[in-house]
């Protein structure tokens, strides 16, 4: 099974098999925000994913 390469850039993997993705909407249109929004955003987060879409999308990533 192939692996879902627009996954793949969107998301990473950790070596404890969790999966980090970077918070949307910071790409424009920032500037009337606080900077407490912004530095907020610019942290990543933890995604929780059903075995079934890890499987189906990441199957070697070991998630």
């Amino acid at each position: 099974m192939k692996t879902n390469k627009s996954y793949t850039k969107r998301l990473k993997v950790t070596k404890n098999g969790k999966i980090i993705a970077r918070k949307a909407g910071q790409n424009h249109f920032n500037a009337k925000e606080s900077g407490s929004k912004h530095l907020a955003r610019k942290r990543t987060q933890n995604i929780s994913l059903s075995k079934r879409i890890t499987r189906r999308f990441l199957p070697k990533s070991g998630a």
